[in-house]
């Protein structure tokens, strides 16, 4: 149990002490880093996605 507790307490530690957190405005310019890039994403895929439908449908109602 003792392992288990010093576990907890070095971890406790760690995170207030030696890990650098972001400041706040460094998280809101990688959140909407993160949010224009899943936005382009969804774009590119939603074409490819339109693009390969529309071919497809095409192709087969050819038979």
């Amino acid at each position: 149990m003792e392992k288990v507790r010093k576990y907890i307490h070095d971890t406790i530690e760690e995170m207030r002490h030696r890990v650098s957190w972001p400041k706040y405005t460094e998280l809101q310019n990688s959140s909407v880093l993160v949010l224009i890039g899943s936005v382009v994403f969804a774009i590119v895929v939603g074409l490819m996605d339109f693009l390969y439908d529309s071919t497809l449908s095409w192709f087969y109602n050819q038979f």
